[in-house]
């Protein structure tokens, strides 16, 4: 009997854990759900991404206001997360253009391991549902990054550079529009250069300045309209 109990009291612990599983908003659908109920007019491009992203618009939300741009960055996503809302966050607010900047937390295993030719195809879903909807994907390097802070055990240097092997790759194959922030970013062991990181990951928000001169000057180059802003240039401490 006690037997009986003991296993009983088991399977009912877990279908409460399954049952709070399935209760859980796993891809954060919801975290901008308000916000795209309240576009009215359809953004000239939507950035789609994680923490970077996310602080992006936490720093500079003038940035995206005075363009008519929306960041629809997560922190901690990976890229099946965003390939998850893609629809909810990208299509449906009609953008001519999407920004991805996506792949690093895969590589820190935020969701397992996983290939960098799996998360090249989750890109590449990304960039078909995309141009199926009349959307020009336009894909972004991955910052380098020497280390994470939660993670400390892996070394994903010398993977961002071959994940950026394969980004550009697939962008020049199917005449897409790469912006190479790494290059001008990283120093001679693959790290984010000193002084434009708290953590080795994460950009200071002056840095985001000379990424945004980069980035409009794609857009702009996509959207064929004549590129104003000045020359990028990298910001350093």
């Amino acid at each position: 009997m006690k037997q009986f109990v003991l296993v009983v009291l088991a399977l009912f612990c877990a279908n409460v854990l399954a049952a709070q599983k399935e209760d859980k908003d796993w891809a954060l659908y919801s975290r901008y759900a308000p916000a795209n109920d309240t576009v009215t007019v359809a953004p000239k491009a939507v950035f789609m991404g994680n923490s970077i992203t996310e602080n992006w618009l936490k720093f500079h939300p003038e940035f995206f206001q005075k363009n008519n741009y929306a960041a629809r960055g997560i922190s901690g996503q990976t890229t099946y997360h965003m390939l998850a809302r893609f629809h909810n966050d990208v299509v449906a607010l009609n953008p001519k253009v999407v920004v991805i900047l996506s792949g690093i937390n895969d590589i820190a295993r935020n969701q397992g391991i996983i290939s960098l030719e799996n998360i090249m195809g989750n890109l590449i879903s990304m960039c078909d549902i995309a141009r199926a909807n009349g959307i020009v994907p336009i894909l972004c390097s991955l910052l380098p990054t020497d280390s994470f802070s939660w993670r400390e055990d892996l070394a994903p240097a010398p993977l961002v550079v071959e994940m950026n092997k394969l980004i550009k790759g697939y962008a020049d194959a199917n005449g897409l529009v790469y912006v190479d922030y790494y290059t001008d970013m990283a120093d001679a062991n693959g790290a984010l250069k000193e002084g434009l990181s708290p953590d080795r990951c994460h950009p200071y928000p002056d840095v985001y300045t000379g990424m945004e001169e980069k980035v409009v000057a794609a857009i702009n180059k996509v959207l064929k309209v004549k590129n104003k802003s000045k020359q990028y240039k990298l910001i350093t401490k």
